[in-house]
């Protein structure tokens, strides 16, 4: 049976002025318009496409793909907004209504909004901006003895939801909210952005720490690759080393040094890679001697001593303050001394 608000795979029953009927043996006909017929439609063909209501609530059928089926959340625009509520650009050629009851804050048209699509109980499609009313908090098996839905490590979907003081909260696909924390954010991402993620913790809760990054041995192995074609874009060599910076590291790899050096220790390990002086070099890379790496190179420990002696020596030839004595006493003194003197 053909389900409202998804994509379904339809066989076509007849060809009509109006378009195709498509039918899954289980309802009445559905009406897919001639302008989403592909080229050389004949009965029989199996089609995929999305099942909504048209203008006076009949079953209709698109090719076209909306930015969220039932049971999705998306990030819309608001067109319009009349007495029924806010109408939504969810890409279909009719738009999204987000009842007045389904808002979170009164929509105003232009703004962008993250809605939950969902089918109320008259049977219309509908948006909502009520998101706690559908995404969970807690990532629990559903019932006792069932698997709990992640592990750390699982890839997952991400649609990024709000700025907190923790960092970023996110609809995780689709059904729970978990957090990206400050320290986990090594770009910029923003309300409403889609992103792959990972699962970094499943708390004793339920609730999720997310990371946009693999985390475990699936961290080390994909940040060994990149290092490895880092090291091949740049002729076997890569000015980066255990001496290097938290800040250096940062900026060309977009890691913490202490990810970096659990790499290179993984590296070396496999005999991919040497550590020279200042650098790592691919196994295979021919020596360079005489070369130094780009930007400022830190001071060594004869320069920073000469650096501090000469630091002292200044503050010992600095002038003392200067003593300002009374004058009517200076004056007495003064007298005193010529009485003497004759």
């Amino acid at each position: 049976m053909a389900e409202l608000g998804r994509t379904n795979t339809l066989t076509v029953v007849e060809l009509a002025s109006q378009g195709a009927y498509l039918d899954d043996d289980d309802q009445q006909p559905i009406l897919l318009p001639n302008n989403q017929c592909p080229e050389g439609i004949q009965v029989g063909d199996e089609l995929s496409v999305f099942v909504y209501l048209d203008s006076d609530d009949r079953w209709i059928a698109t090719r076209q793909r909306p930015r969220a089926q039932v049971g999705q959340v998306a990030n819309l625009e608001v067109k319009d907004v009349n007495a029924m509520g806010a109408f939504l650009d969810w890409g279909l050629a009719k738009d999204l209504l987000v009842p007045f009851s389904e808002q979170k804050q009164k929509l105003q048209v232009g703004q962008q909004c993250q809605v939950y699509v969902s089918i109320d109980n008259t049977g219309r499609l509908i948006g909502s901006t009520r998101l706690n009313r559908f995404i969970k908090d807690e990532a629990k098996a559903q019932w006792p003895g069932a698997d709990d839905p992640y592990n750390n490590g699982d890839r997952v979907k991400l649609l990024i939801s709000q700025r907190t003081d923790l960092g970023y909260k996110a609809v995780v696909d689709d059904q729970f909210w978990g957090v990206l924390h400050n320290n986990d954010v090594r770009t910029a991402v923003r309300p409403g952005q889609r992103l792959t993620g990972f699962i970094k913790r499943v708390r004793d809760d339920g609730r999720l720490d997310l990371s946009l990054e693999p985390v475990g041995k699936d961290k080390v192995n994909l940040l060994a690759d990149r290092i490895l074609d880092k090291l091949k874009q740049q002729d076997g060599r890569l000015w980066l080393s255990d001496q290097s910076s938290p800040e250096e590291i940062e900026q060309q790899l977009g890691v913490s040094k202490r990810a970096f050096k659990a790499t290179i220790g993984r590296l070396l390990k496999l005999g991919k890679i040497r550590i020279e002086d200042q650098s790592i070099a691919l196994n295979d890379a021919e020596p360079v001697a005489g070369r130094q790496p780009q930007g400022p190179k830190p001071p060594s420990k004869q320069a920073r001593a000469a650096a501090e002696q000469l630091k002292q020596q200044s503050a010992a030839q600095t002038p003392s303050k200067k003593i300002y004595r009374n004058p009517r006493k200076s004056a007495k003194t003064l007298s005193l001394s010529s009485k003497k003197s004759s």
